[in-house]
């Protein structure tokens, strides 16, 4: 991808003052509420339809799609309502009917990037195609396995592309559904700035109530599009609830979203001054979130150290973990001084810790 910029081009044809909206149900359910969803979206800043078609489940038995007649459903509501159609495709068959179907944007599936090998098959039905795909990160944090996906498209002479950050899954419990890990669409995109980024808040959220505050994110990280889950009735929604907001919902967010604007150089300076303050604060959000994980593990050694009524500070441990971090920290380019500084109060806090459980 040497001529990363021609990648931006299907975006910039859009003529946008606003990042690009990608709106819809999670599914389409039936040609009614597709239909009422897709008017309701068009009073908003919605410029793509999107609904998922064929959706296969982490676990069977839930609702898992209605299958290529939804296709035509989409084609009914560009039809009514202008809106370009998006839809996730898995497999060549389900790329051979969306092209039937004329539907403008096609998207990857987390789990179908994982895939190398399925990957490659859409890629190959895709070759040559003037249509927009859109590639998901894959479900693990692997920025090499996501760029792989994007290579391989590209390779197949599809030129008009773009990624969507939906997060990454953890068997930790976090506020998240999937976590954001944002180093890692920071890292793509500081590998290839042209590469149209959307965010989807959706599935990294999981809930409504934080939708919001993860798109606010990404405008800050200089994103150029969000994909959200909408729907009229939400709470009774066949697939993910919990996570789709209404349109109206909709429309007063992008209201309250602060997009920054390049006017001049000033301006210019200042979004890549906030961007890079923005980036600062998810790796300080990270930090604090890893020193408390770190706490956590202090506490439970403290309970074994009661336990077994041994002393609190092991001296022979403490310099080990010194000497590893400060010869970790100089090939970082940290200090000395400083990698000091930062484990004394990280070992004192530990400290802290344990006394007040062998006291209590």
């Amino acid at each position: 991808m040497e001529n990363s910029k021609e990648l931006r081009t299907w975006l910039d044809n859009f003529g946008l003052d606003h990042p690009l909206v990608i709106a819809g149900p999670c599914s389409a359910e039936t040609e009614d509420q597709l239909l009422k969803i897709a008017h309701e979206l068009k009073e908003t800043d919605t410029t793509v339809l999107r609904a998922g078609i064929w959706k296969p489940r982490t676990r069977p038995g839930n609702f898992e799609g209605v299958g290529a007649l939804g296709l035509k459903w989409l084609q009914k509501a560009k039809a009514e309502t202008g809106l370009l159609t998006a839809t996730e495709v898995a497999n060549k068959d389900h790329v051979k009917l969306a092209l039937e179907h004329d539907i403008d944007i096609l998207w990857i599936g987390a789990r179908t990037t994982v895939s190398p090998f399925i990957v490659q098959e859409i890629a190959d039905a895709l070759e040559g195609t003037d249509k927009i795909v859109l590639v998901k990160n894959p479900v693990n944090p692997d920025l090499a396995l996501w760029l792989g996906a994007i290579e391989r498209l590209y390779t197949a002479n599809i030129k008009n592309l773009g990624v969507i950050h939906r997060g990454f899954s953890t068997y930790e419990k976090t506020r998240y559904r999937n976590n954001p890990n944002w180093q890692i669409p920071i890292e793509l995109q500081n590998r290839f700035p042209d590469l149209p980024l959307i965010c989807d808040p959706s599935h990294i959220a999981g809930r409504r109530d934080i939708i919001f505050d993860i798109c606010q994110t990404a405008l800050d990280l200089n994103f150029d599009g969000l994909m959200i889950e909408t729907h009229y009735d939400p709470d009774n929604a066949w697939s993910d609830a919990k996570q789709q907001i209404t349109p109206e919902t909709l429309k007063r967010m992008t209201v309250d979203l602060k997009i920054r604007k390049e006017t001049d150089t000033e301006a210019d300076y200042q979004n890549a001054l906030a961007t890079l303050r923005t980036q600062i604060d998810v790796i300080d959000h990270q930090l604090i979130e890893t020193l408390g994980k770190r706490m956590q593990i202090a506490d439970k050694i403290g309970e074994l150290k009661k336990e077994k009524n041994v002393a609190i500070l092991q001296t022979k441990r403490w310099n080990e973990i010194l000497g590893k971090m400060i010869l970790e920290g100089d090939e970082r380019g940290l200090s000395e001084e400083f990698v000091l500084r930062i484990f004394k109060a990280i070992h004192q806090e530990s400290i802290n810790h344990q006394e007040k459980i062998i006291k209590s």
